[in-house]
């Protein structure tokens, strides 16, 4: 089992630049029947990125339209949310999308948050026809490869806003100063990730606020910005 996870992790990474297929993975190694993989929350759109079929995308957009539902819940909480048997003994109930789903062929519901140090992403919503657990094991291997997915949603939002308008200039400011590589040591010691998470972690917040990658490593090196976590929030503030 731990081999086929490690062949997942690496055709997750081989997926970049084909995230709609972000799903077939999955399939490898879960006892699931279908899932799902959407962007929401604090500063992405709400978007299913990847569905493995129609029932994985009408859980998707049920819970967008209501607000509500494990993928609301795994998102906010940072922790999956598990339901092994939804209809007999759910251990939460979501009004409207419980009323919601009476009529569909759902046994279980299993979501993991999508989030890459304090920049919450969306989450990966699973589900079976039958009442069904998830051993310890598949529960920690699908929130390491939530982790990758996390990365290619994250690096797909950045790749997919970025515009001809972007001038030569502005490309060199942001990406050739020795300060992006000094805060990105900042952020890879504040959140314990590695360098390219770092590096990333920075980008998605500059793209969140409309920012540069400059304009925040200054911010991040004059210790007026920190991404050091706090109850899953961003601890620093700009001054």
């Amino acid at each position: 089992m731990p081999e086929r996870f490690a062949v997942a992790e690496e055709e997750l990474t081989a997926l970049a630049g084909n995230e709609s297929r972000l799903y077939e993975p999955f399939l490898g190694v879960l006892p699931v029947d279908g899932l799902s993989i959407s962007t929401f929350g604090d500063f992405l759109q709400a978007e299913t990125i990847s569905a493995s079929n129609a029932q994985a995308f009408r859980l998707d957009e049920l819970q967008f339209d209501l607000g509500e539902g494990p993928c609301w819940d795994a998102l906010e909480s940072g922790v999956p949310v598990l339901e092994p048997n939804i209809r007999e003994r759910p251990n939460r109930v979501w009004p409207a999308f419980s009323e919601a789903i009476i009529a569909d062929d759902l046994g279980a519901l299993f979501a993991f948050p999508l989030s890459l140090g304090p920049l919450r992403i969306g989450a990966i919503d699973l589900y079976t026809s039958r009442p069904s657990q998830l051993s310890d094991l598949n529960i920690r291997r699908t929130s390491d490869l939530a982790t990758i997915v996390s990365r290619l949603v994250l690096s797909r939002a950045i790749r997919l806003s970025q515009s001809d308008s972007e001038g030569e200039a502005d490309t060199r400011k942001q990406f050739s100063h020795r300060e992006v590589h000094q805060a990105t040591g900042m952020v890879l010691s504040q959140l314990g990730i590695s360098a390219l998470d770092a590096r990333l972690v920075i980008q998605g917040h500059a793209f969140a606020v409309g920012r540069s990658m400059q304009e925040i490593s200054e911010e991040i090196i004059d210790r007026r910005l920190s991404f050091a976590v706090k109850e899953n929030r961003i601890e620093g503030s700009h001054d």
